[in-house]
């Protein structure tokens, strides 16, 4: 190995031959594997409506009769946040749903125009009656019946956006965990359209479940018509419902109890949907040993990305996500214990000593049609200390902020290494996009992981080689944080190939490490020029040194929660030539005085 500068080499990393040493690399899958699915997107999106003329028809909705439900029988459990100040906001005519607001003087607001996609599946897909049935006055119960009966009174029968499957889904989810709070009135005169309705949309459902998106999605339309089955009282449904239920968790969960989209937030989404069914299974007595397997599974996870303000770490598109509502979740399943170190499955490293945690992404671009929020962090890393965020992404793009998708799916919006301002990930775009979404092409990106324990603590050790294809370079990444946690020591490893390089005649080419900081932490460079100082909220500070390339302090952005804040980043910048190229830098906590 060849010498590196270094600082404090009391607190930085052994120089490890297997840390040197150029890992194993596959070939890239062409763009050509898309054809095939491309051909099925297309004769899919061309047969849409067509389908959607035929489901509009009175002689389809012959097809759709049967027994009539005479009442929700199970009411299960919901653990998302209710507010009274968003039921208020109803009263005065204000809907405010995906970042976007309508305001109604009269008439219905089903009636305006909706501004966008998203508005429209959260108002379909009564996302308001929550809110209304925790004010819980007579008010809010005549308003939320009110606003049902507009609804049925426009789209008792199939009609787009309202009746597709995966709206379907989030509009069961309200009503059956819901619906008691105004339902319960046997004199609504509309009360028995309403019932014929929720047995048309049941059926529509379990036909058209495979239409759903990919993902999340069509998780929640699975358990959706489970739930109807079982809250409905319609066995035939409950039985189709739980079985394609379990399919879809035997394909998105993974072995570690991990999403396949590898977020976070998408995680818990599942995890909250299947402890809806699960309340309702248990309920009625019912046991499908594959859910309860599932769940399991799943909570740890939780445990894993959960960082000591309750929150969870925003990888991968997700969120910060409400602190309470994990809470209760994990409360409710009644799981404990210490988050394991590895998740091989999710690709994930995790590191906890003392008040400290450090979770490094250690994985490749979910598969396909998992991958449409997916973003391009390999190797980077999030580190909570106590109750406070010190080192984070930049969040993701939340509904009403889609201009940043693009920008924070980026590597550069990551605290780990970018190569010439590019990404090692491919996002798709163009006419391939318009039919896939904005997801990463399937072209691997090969990453390998381990862990240990040495003389100053637990360390992990990563590389991947998704720059490997155009520049001939693989990135590998160690830290170790100290048995107290009061130390980070960190490097960064840029191994070219002499050869490749050579062939392509390429030039140095400049290289940026971030650290983004989160806004609560103050930074500023020391005097010497030499260190950087960052201050917590509490007071606390953590001292950065580095080695190797120079260091700058340059604006940053944080939306891990719906609201983007102004951040700072530290920003080390150099050039990777014919050599290897390592930069060491460390993260300790200072003492107080």
């Amino acid at each position: 190995m060849p010498a590196i500068s270094l600082v404090s080499a009391d607190n930085l990393l052994d120089a490890a031959e297997e840390f040197a040493a150029e890992p194993k690399r596959t070939p890239r899958s062409p763009r050509k594997a898309l054809i095939p699915e491309a051909s099925h997107a297309a004769l899919s999106r061309a047969l849409k409506g067509f389908a959607g003329r035929v489901r509009q028809s009175s002689i389809y909705r012959i097809s759709l009769y049967g027994k009539v439900p005479d009442a929700i029988h199970v009411h299960p459990f919901d653990s998302r946040t209710a507010r009274l100040e968003d039921a208020d906001s109803y009263f005065r005519g204000r809907f405010r749903f995906a970042g976007e607001l309508l305001e109604i003087r009269q008439g219905s607001i089903f009636d305006l125009k909706m501004p966008s996609a998203s508005y429209a599946a959260a108002l379909h897909g009564f996302e308001w009656l929550r809110h209304l049935k925790f004010a819980g006055s007579e008010h809010a119960r005549d308003f939320a019946s009110k606003l049902t009966q507009h609804w049925f009174n426009r789209y008792a029968n199939y009609a787009l956006p309202a009746w597709q499957p995966e709206i379907i889904a989030r509009r069961f989810f309200n009503l059956f965990c819901h619906g008691a709070f105004f339902l319960a009135a046997e004199d609504l005169p509309w009360r028995p359209r309403l019932f014929r309705s929720l047995r048309d949309q049941t059926r529509m459902l379990a036909r058209t479940l495979q239409e759903t998106p990919d993902g999340l999605p069509r998780f929640d339309a699975a358990a959706a018509l489970a739930l109807a089955g079982v809250c409905l009282e319609d066995e035939a449904y409950a039985v189709v419902g739980l079985r394609r239920l379990t399919a879809e968790v035997g394909r998105q969960i993974l072995p570690d109890g991990g999403h396949v989209s590898r977020s976070p937030e998408a995680l818990l989404d599942a995890f909250r949907t299947l402890c809806m069914v699960q309340d309702a299974l248990d309920e009625t007595r019912r046991k499908v040993p594959e859910l309860r397997v599932a769940l399991d599974r799943m909570a740890p996870m939780l445990r894993f990305f959960r960082f000591s303000d309750g929150g969870l770490a925003p990888f991968n598109g997700g969120a910060e996500c409400d602190p309470k509502e994990l809470e209760l979740l994990l409360q409710r399943e009644e799981m404990s214990g210490r988050p394991f170190g590895h998740a091989p499955y999710s690709g994930y490293q995790r590191l906890a000593a003392g008040r400290s945690v450090v979770l490094l992404d250690v994985g490749a671009a979910p598969p396909g049609p998992f991958s449409l929020k997916a973003h391009a962090g390999f190797l980077a890393l999030q580190m909570s200390v106590g109750h406070h965020r010190l080192i984070v992404n930049c969040g993701a793009a939340p509904a009403d902020h889609p201009r940043w998708d693009k920008a924070l799916r980026s590597t550069a919006a990551h605290s780990t290494v970018a190569i010439a301002d590019t990404s090692p990930g491919k996002i798709l775009d163009g006419n391939l996009a318009s039919l896939f979404g904005a997801r990463f092409e399937s072209a691997p990106i090969e990453v390998e992981t381990r862990r240990g324990t040495s003389g100053r603590g637990h360390y992990v050790e990563a590389n991947h080689d998704g720059y490997w294809e155009r520049f001939g370079i693989v990135h590998q990444r160690r830290m170790t944080l100290s048995s107290r946690g009061n130390s980070l020591a960190g490097a960064d490893r840029l191994t070219p190939s002499e050869s490749k390089r050579r062939k392509r005649r390429q030039e140095p080419v400049p290289y940026t490490i971030r650290f983004h900081i989160h806004p609560d932490v103050r930074v500023s460079l020391a005097q010497d020029l030499r260190s950087a100082l960052l201050k917590l909220p509490n007071g606390e500070g953590w001292r950065f040194r580095w080695g190797g390339g120079a260091l700058s302090i340059e604006e940053s952005v944080y939306l891990g929660t719906s609201v983007a804040r102004r951040a700072e980043q530290l920003v080390i910048t150099g050039e990777v030539a014919d050599q290897p190229v390592e930069c060491a830098w460390s993260l300790e906590q200072v003492a107080p005085d």
